[in-house]
């Protein structure tokens, strides 16, 4: 008699009559699950002779099985916030941003995501007095769509007590501690509401083929019981329903080896580093991003450095004396040029080889030269950027040249840090883009600068394997489809498999079969692969209807 233990197993599940992404076999059709496990892949003839009645069948009818994406920098409660408020990214006027939030629903403040006054034909923003009357008195609060400056309203300015602050002038814009402020004090939710959203931005992620999703949280985000809430979701919800992993960043600053450990243990070790979002500087659209000289629209601006070279380097030298990963998010040349200053001088306390060891991560990272590629390369540091910044900012005319004039050429250098051997992962930044890893991977290949396009393949490893490998996952097989590997994957429906490249001088030869090169999705057809089935570990976290149908 079967013992208990064998019947509450689940039956192993055969995908095939499909396409599986792995190096095992670039032209296999099939693949078996065991439990949290990849058993097996291969062809279809050899499918039909393992499939038993002891398995569940799947005919992926020419469906793709591939790595789960991992995004490698988000968050969780400002995500669900946003899918639940004023949607503003397309929002064309002030005029129109008045429309919205008079047409907003409910009793409490008014908040919305998403603007972008450098797509208006006249930027002109609206009055705070403006916002407070088309409210009808609630407090509004209205984050750009970077999410480092944001519009607020007379009532909630007084609410949050900005008067005095950093980045307060009277006015409806409020950025750096002012903006810090005002957001903490529309973040003041009960568990449950905190809860609901970020299961709601977990619920998202599976939908669209994540597995896991890095999420950075800071004293001026959410504070310390959200980071602890999004780390509980690795539990699984009272034993029910299952999401994404969650690996937790702390952006807080220590300078010395027992305040870091001190931090990490107040997280009960729950926390993969003291890195993500740690601001050495600002954002680009909100003109915070600290620069080497003036911004090209304004000229008199260049930002402002939030740490000190000293600080910055505190917290590395702390960081890799405590064997934790340390990083910050850093986005201008001039704040990238006090991070490298900092890993400088951090070596020269404690050393290039714990430095380097302590696997330490700058978010964003979008102005780098050749010499900061050079000095990431040396110091092991990995670069998590976001390819939908490109995509949404780098064309003719966008965001990136209207603040940077000709520098806007080299920003987002992909092609440079792989060449260097800069490690490199990629994610969302969500809700500052949407979770569609596709698009993301299709922004590489598609980046505005020819020269910094890398292949759809490697895109494709940096959002998958090399996200757990940027959160030094203790799996070493992680994000890859090979017997023994974990069972974490997604199924797409897709239109067409390629080879796609970045040099067209390669292309023959990687899409000839003998170069056995895995085959993606095309990403020029004019949509994106529709997620069928999302599963972590085995266990299914998503599913469309139309997957076993």
């Amino acid at each position: 008699m079967p013992s208990p233990e064998a019947t509450s197993r689940p039956a192993p599940v055969l995908y095939r009559n499909g396409s599986v992404y792995t190096a095992a076999d670039p032209f296999a059709t099939a693949m078996l699950v065991d439990g949290d496990t990849v058993a097996w892949v291969g062809s279809e003839q050899a499918a039909s002779s393992i499939a038993d009645s002891s398995m569940e069948v799947i005919d992926l009818r020419g469906a793709l099985v591939a790595p789960g994406f991992v995004d490698s920098h988000m968050h969780l409660t400002e995500t669900g916030i946003a899918l639940e408020s004023l949607q503003l990214g397309a929002v064309t006027s002030a005029r129109a941003l008045l429309d919205a939030v008079a047409g907003a629903w409910g009793n409490g403040p008014v908040l919305g995501h998403g603007w972008d006054e450098t797509t208006w034909a006249d930027s002109t923003l609206p009055s705070a007095e403006e916002l407070e009357r088309a409210a009808g008195g609630r407090p509004v609060y209205l984050s750009r769509v970077d999410v480092h400056s944001a519009l607020v309203s007379p009532s909630l300015a007084q609410s949050a007590g900005l008067r005095g602050k950093d980045g307060y002038d009277g006015g409806p814009r409020v950025t750096r501690a002012a903006h810090e402020a005002a957001r903490l004090a529309t973040r003041q939710l009960p568990r449950e509401s905190l809860k609901r959203h970020q299961e709601r931005a977990l619920a998202e992620a599976a939908a669209n083929g994540y597995v896991a999703v890095a999420e950075m949280g800071a004293p001026h985000i959410g504070g310390v019981d959200d980071l602890k809430l999004a780390a509980a979701w690795n539990g699984g919800v009272d034993g029910g329903a299952q999401f994404p992993e969650v690996l937790p960043y702390w952006g807080e600053l220590v300078s010395t080896e027992e305040q870091a450990r001190a931090l990490v243990g107040q997280f009960d070790g729950g926390i993969r580093g003291l890195a993500g979002d740690l601001n050495i500087d600002g954002s680009l659209g909100s003109r915070t991003a600290a620069l080497r000289a003036g911004y090209s629209d304004a000229a008199q601006e260049r930002g402002a450095l939030y740490l000190s070279v000293d600080q910055a380097a505190a917290h590395l030298a702390a960081c890799s004396l405590a064997g934790i990963q340390g990083g910050f998010h850093v986005i201008g040349d001039a704040g990238l040029d006090a991070a490298l200053e900092a890993l400088d001088l951090a070596a020269k306390e404690v050393g290039e080889q714990r430095v380097r060891a302590a696997g330490h991560r700058f978010e964003h990272v979008e102005m780098a030269d050749a010499a900061a590629v050079a000095k990431l390369a040396h110091y092991s540091v990995t670069v998590s950027a976001q390819p939908a910044f490109d995509a949404a900012w780098g064309g003719a005319g966008g965001l990136y040249e209207q603040r940077l004039g000709e520098r806007s050429r080299s920003m987002n250098p992909f092609a440079a840090f792989y060449s260097a051997g800069v490690p490199v992962c990629f994610g969302s930044d969500s809700p500052v883009t949407r979770l569609r890893p596709w698009a993301s991977v299709r922004a590489c290949v598609e980046h505005h600068n020819a020269a910094e396009r890398i292949s759809a393949r490697a895109a494709f490893l940096g959002h998958t394997r090399a996200g757990w490998r940027a959160a030094r996952h203790a799996n070493p097989m992680a994000g890859q489809l090979v017997p023994g590997a974990p069972a974490s994957f997604a199924v797409w429906e897709v239109e067409e498999l390629m080879v796609q490249v970045a040099d067209g001088r390669v292309q023959s030869w990687s899409t000839d079969p003998r170069a056995r090169t895995p085959l993606l999705p095309a990403l020029d057809t004019g949509s994106d692969p529709v997620c069928l089935q999302t599963v972590k570990n085995g266990t299914e976290l998503f599913a469309n209807p139309a997957l076993r149908s």
